[in-house]
């Protein structure tokens, strides 16, 4: 359904409970608003009870439990066969060079770049992999001089020997298909797949990893599939301390739907799995990464608006809504429009209208 015929959808059930509202409190219904109640010489007769006009902010809003996660998550597995002699580490963030696990007591590190590794790697070789190869031995300081292009030459081979005797492996110039993962930058490792003394090969992970950057995720019910779109914004109260803000980035796939600690995060087949970027990325407290979140979807935001409760406004005969004003022993109907409903309160505007006006409203 479009954005318009909703609101149409909405005005039409306002109307009604608006409606409801003027026969269950009494109120009058005139096809001349701005009338005085008493124009007809009978004594006015005022509201069952009355309220004042406030001036607030309204947001429209949902909040449901959410948890830490981190983005783009992937397993990585081992090119050739082993033995694991010291496992991953979950929870611990791999930079450019750092060891993610050792094989046959040989470690296996991490190099940044988009192509995957998929083979050795020697004099003679070319290729993006051998490009990614030297931009990360010149990142980490090997290879004085090192032109850096597609060509796998005797200064890439001496820069490798001077990396290998750093990481106190036989430095023989060539890269095994094992030797290495490479990755886009960081990565945080989500799980440690394969325990020490396990046979790892290409067909087993050997740990999970993903992007460094928290995000959260959240499950909504399929009727409130609008909140999942791209760019709603999101308050968040953190399990550590303090609210933080965000913006909905995506809907996380299945297999994405489980905490970064290896927990679940709810089932995947339950709602919608919403994933959610933080505004701020700054240090989080450990308390934020075992604790649930209160999630609050906004929706829909007004501020500095004046409201009033959503009995209070009645439907006006001739079309419209409109307030019953209380001035002293007087009364009488003013159009208004209606806006923002929030919270059993309503966004009204008007000529005349301010803050701190009492209106007529039905009882509770």
């Amino acid at each position: 359904m479009s954005s318009a015929g909703k609101r149409r959808r909405g005005l039409v059930a306002l109307a009604a409970a608006v409606t409801a509202t003027a026969v269950t409190a009494g109120v009058m219904i005139l096809t001349n608003p701005g009338q005085d109640a008493s124009a007809d010489g009978r004594k006015p007769k005022g509201p069952p009870t009355t309220t004042e006009i406030t001036r607030t902010d309204l947001v429209q809003s949902k909040t449901v439990d959410g948890h830490l996660d981190y983005a783009q998550r992937r397993a990585v597995k081992s090119p050739v066969e082993g033995t694991i002699t010291k496992a991953a580490q979950p929870g611990k963030t791999i930079s450019l060079g750092q060891r993610l696990y050792e094989r046959d007591a040989r470690p296996v590190v991490l190099l940044y770049g988009p192509t995957p590794m998929f083979r050795a790697m020697k004099v003679g070789t070319r290729g993006p992999d051998v490009l990614q190869l030297e931009r990360s031995l010149r990142d980490l300081g090997f290879g004085s001089g090192l032109y850096v292009d597609v060509r796998y030459d005797e200064a890439t081979k001496a820069a490798v020997k001077q990396w290998q005797k750093s990481l106190d492996v036989t430095s023989n110039g060539e890269i095994g298909r094992g030797d290495v993962v490479f990755q886009r930058g960081p990565v945080r490792v989500v799980s440690a797949d394969a325990a020490l003394a396990d046979t790892i090969g290409p067909d087993k992970a050997v740990l999970t990893v993903a992007s460094t950057k928290p995000v959260v995720r959240a499950s909504l019910s399929e009727a409130d599939g609008a909140l999942a779109a791209n760019g709603t914004k999101v308050e968040i109260a953190m399990p550590g301390g303090g609210n933080r803000r965000g913006k909905v980035s995506g809907v996380a796939a299945p297999e994405e739907s489980e905490s970064a600690e290896g927990g679940s995060g709810g089932s995947s087949d339950e709602g919608i799995q919403v994933e959610i970027t933080l505004d701020d990325d700054t240090k989080l407290h450990e308390k934020d990464r075992q604790g649930t979140l209160n999630v609050k979807f906004v929706s829909e935001s007004r501020k500095d608006v004046l409201t009033v409760p959503v009995e209070a406004v009645v439907a006006l005969r001739e079309g419209g809504y409109g307030l019953e004003l209380v001035q002293g022993a007087k009364t009488r109907m003013v159009p208004v429009e209606t806006g923002l409903t929030a919270d059993g309160r309503i966004e009204v505007s008007g000529a005349g209208l301010a803050e701190g006006m009492k209106v007529g409203a039905a009882e509770q």
